[in-house]
């Protein structure tokens, strides 16, 4: 699901993603793209202490293939909808 926002990241530095954060999961996996291009990713973390925001982090870093100080949340840190901007 996430391999044109792969392609995006290779072709330039950067790449922002709308993703909305589902906590409390099982576990951590993407379960859709919304018609608006907002990416549902469920966490298994809980939204405590930025717990949840630290395990998306991990997940897109590792997803992306790239190293977690490249994944940054730009705008929603306490919110279930957050801006990320990802880079290489």
């Amino acid at each position: 699901m996430l391999d044109k926002y792969r392609e995006k990241l290779a072709n330039s530095n950067e790449i922002y993603l709308r993703i909305k954060v589902l906590v409390n999961a099982g576990k951590t996996e993407i379960k859709e793209e919304m018609e608006d291009n907002t990416i549902k990713i469920a966490v298994k973390a809980v939204p405590e202490k930025g717990k949840a925001n630290l395990e998306l982090i991990k997940f897109l870093a590792k997803e992306f293939v790239v190293d977690k100080n490249k994944v940054k949340i730009i705008s929603g840190a306490g919110d279930r909808l957050k801006l990320i901007k990802i880079t290489k």
